[in-house]
């Protein structure tokens, strides 16, 4: 493969008008596609197959004034101390509050408090429920408008009013996240190699990746429904990954230049070395993200899908459109510094050799000391708890979480995780009879506070019941009620022929939960045996793929450690912007696993690779680490500290899941490239001496040589015309 990248780079760089022409080309359709195909975006929540959410595709069904998909809203009224909300005055303004969401923009029907029970036994608490025609995604902002003049109108007549529920959240923004990730990466790029032209280089191959891959995605959405994440994912990781594909190649091509080869000629072999190691990172990141696929919730594998493709837009990038922007460069590349930036061997040692000789000095203390170091930040991981964002973890200023402690002060902290009961009487001889049974089974059941009476669907054959339990929607004792229900759900019913389901958002919170725990073993073999595999292709190696996933694990459970120290325990909650602690968003673990391992892989590739090039080329096992890293530290260090940066801007974001992930997704490349590549890799591998590059002579028969350390290729321009005589049985391998 490393014959055919050559072959590849050299030619953008000679055809440069024509590769550059063409992506700007490509960057420009995509522009048009995505200004005028582009759709609207959505953020409701699915999870097909489980019980919950095939409940709520049957009350669409029978049960549609239900509005079962519908955004709901809360408007909790709370009289002032010596007062009651049935008081004249106070009854009026609530009266007067209802018949407003009533003609409010969207509103499907508006439960009045006074006569659907809703005002708590003293009389000072309250709550009008709003259900809208649509999704929470498709609530106007001139809908939430009328809800917060409503609130308004309340609070100015003497009550304490607050709205909560999904039709009141405004949609998040993520804010300046995006020009933070790329000014931390234009002063790294230009502390790294001290021009202007090759600071910018990476940059701009990565605003045109992601313009590439952003506005296809956009243009998407104008055929097939979306989730409003996907292209924030794509951006996240698009942006950090191309920046540190085209740092690795430019390093590589000014290192050629230094060693005094043609422009043509460095490019050609910056893309035939360093460019096949982009390919196998770019590899690893898009089978990690393809592989949410698997788990069976759509707007996952959206987000995985979409994310991937624009990982495979970066690295066509630094291909083929980054040698063409080196020809522009021209030796502008090496601004008025001339000198190698890698190498190693001047009269003073580079920070990374030195590192590299007191690691392979003291392999064992090193290795001990940092893995003892990252399991002790792993052990709140220990303490991990899942669940899905509701009002409660909203931060305490907000209107969503006064609205959620008023509920639990007047009702009960239960009636914040209320579970809507399906039941389908349509095979009774008495429907009627039959809800009436379960509801009575219902009350009876432990950890039930109350439970309504059934409301039927005009057709008459199926109830909604509605259970409040004693306890909030995190509490275990709420899943064990759920599950409960599911459990007895035959003698619930007591031979009248109805079935019983429960849906709501509390039992949909449970069936995300338990439905992503059930796929994470599956994607971790898939994801962890492809890339196993993949790794063997470029290492030819048992042993390095072996260390490389155990690493990864390492850098996991670091990572879920500082997430729950954080997000749940409440440390360092100020620095970080968290306001309310809670659970861990419980699709979070999947997500991270699944984009740590491709970054992690990312950064073992690049170090790796450059220490097998050494060894290949007759380098002793321990020299081949220490010269190998030192050539590798400084590129990894900046291509690290790059992604830092931009996982870090999103932690700005005020959705929960993204700014969990910005600083999870810092955390673990702070982890794994500084710790597990940097420090316990060469460690190990200096343990492990020749055996490192073990490989069975049966398994070495089977597997193709891509050679991506380029050592044919080097054969090859060890003779002259080699290249061209080189038949192209050798693009294969790509």
């Amino acid at each position: 493969m490393a014959t055919f990248l050559y072959k590849l780079g050299r030619l953008s760089f000679r055809r440069r008008r024509l590769f550059a022409g063409a992506w700007l080309a490509l960057l420009g359709a995509a522009i048009v596609a995505g200004l005028t195909l582009s759709g609207p975006t959505s953020d409701s929540f699915s999870i097909p197959g489980t019980e919950a959410q095939t409940a709520i595709n049957q009350l669409e069904q029978k049960f549609p004034q239900a509005s079962a998909d519908g955004a709901t809203a809360r408007v909790v009224f709370a009289a002032a101390d010596g007062e009651k909300l049935t008081d004249p005055a106070n009854k009026a303004a609530i009266d007067r509050a209802v018949t407003e969401l009533q003609n409010a923009p969207l509103v499907a029907n508006v439960a009045d408090p006074f006569t659907a029970g809703g005002v708590n036994p003293d009389g000072r608490y309250a709550y009008a429920r709003v259900t809208y025609e649509v999704s929470s995604d498709q609530v106007t902002e001139e809908a939430r408008e009328a809800l917060t003049a409503v609130a308004e109108e309340g609070r100015d007549a003497g009550l304490t009013v607050e709205v909560g529920g999904d039709a009141a959240a405004a949609q998040g923004e993520t804010g300046a996240t995006e020009v933070i990730g790329v000014a931390v990466a234009a002063v790294v790029l230009l502390i790294t190699f001290g021009s202007l032209v090759a600071a910018g280089l990476p940059l701009l191959m990565a605003l045109i990746g992601i313009g590439v891959g952003i506005m296809s995605i956009t243009a998407l959405t104008g055929f097939v429904e979306l989730s409003d994440s996907t292209s924030i994912l794509a951006l996240m990781l698009g942006l950090a990954v191309a920046i540190d594909y085209s740092l690795l190649i430019v390093s590589r091509y000014r290192h050629e230049l230094a060693l005094g080869r043609e422009q043509e000629e460095a490019a050609g072999r910056a893309v035939g070395t360093a460019g096949s190691a982009v390919v196998f990172a770019g590899l690893t990141v898009v089978i990690a993200l393809a592989g949410l696929s698997i788990v069976g919730v759509p707007f996952l594998t959206q987000m995985g899908l979409g994310a991937a493709f624009t990982v495979t837009i970066a690295v066509f990038i630094a291909l083929t459109l980054l040698p063409a922007m080196l020809g522009f460069a021209g030796k502008r590349i090496n601004g008025r510094r001339r000198r190698d930036p890698e190498a190693s061997d001047t009269a003073k040692p580079s920070m990374g050799l030195r590192w590299a000789r007191l690691v392979t000095r003291r392999p064992v203390a090193v290795l001990v000391a940092t893995v003892v170091g990252l399991g002790v930040i792993a052990l709140p991981a220990l303490d991990l708890r899942l669940g899905l964002p509701d009002d409660g973890m909203a931060a305490p200023a907000t209107t969503q979480r006064k609205a959620y402690d008023l509920l639990s002060d007047g009702f009960g902290a239960g009636f914040n995780a209320p579970l809507t009961i399906v039941v389908d009487a349509a095979k009774s001889d008495d429907p009627k009879a039959a809800a009436q049974q379960v509801a009575g089974q219902l009350q009876a059941l432990p950890n039930v506070a109350a439970v309504t009476p059934a409301v039927f669907n005009p057709a008459g054959d199926t109830a909604l019941v509605t259970v409040i339990p004693t306890t909030g929607p995190t509490d275990e004792k709420t899943t064990d009620l759920v599950n409960a229900i599911r459990d007895q759900r035959d003698a619930l019913s007591g031979g009248t022929g109805a079935t019983i389901a429960v849906t709501g958002l509390t039992a949909t919170n449970i069936d995300t939960s338990t439905k992503l725990a059930d796929s994470l073993l599956p994607y971790l073999l898939l994801v962890v045996g492809l890339a196993f595999i993949l790794l063997m292709l470029v290492f030819r190696s048992v042993l390095v793929p072996l260390k490389a996933t155990l690493g990864f694990l390492l850098t996991v459970a670091a990572t879920f450690g500082a997430v729950v120290a954080v997000f749940q325990w409440g440390w360092f909650a100020d620095v970080f912007g968290v306001d309310q602690t809670g659970p861990i968003v419980s699709l979070m673990p999947i997500f991270l696993i699944g984009i740590v391992f491709g970054l992690a892989m990312d950064y073992q590739v690049f170090l790796v690779t450059r220490m097998r090039e050494e060894f290949v080329h007759g380098a002793e096992p321990t020299e081949a680490v220490v010269v190998g890293f030192s050539h590798s530290a400084r590129v990894v260090t900046a291509a690290a500290i790059i992604m830092v940066g931009v996982f870090t801007g999103f932690i700005l974001s005020d959705e929960a899941l993204i700014k969990m992930m910005g600083f999870g997704l810092a955390a673990a490349v702070l982890f794994d490239a500084f710790v597990v590549r940097m420090t316990i890799v060469p460690a190990v591998l200096t343990l492990l001496g020749r055996s490192a590059w073990w490989l069975p002579a049966w398994l070495d028969r089977i597997l193709p040589n891509v050679d991506v350390e380029g050592e044919k290729l080097r054969h090859l321009l060890d003779e002259p015309n080699a290249i061209d005589a080189e038949p192209k049985r050798e693009s294969v391998l790509v």
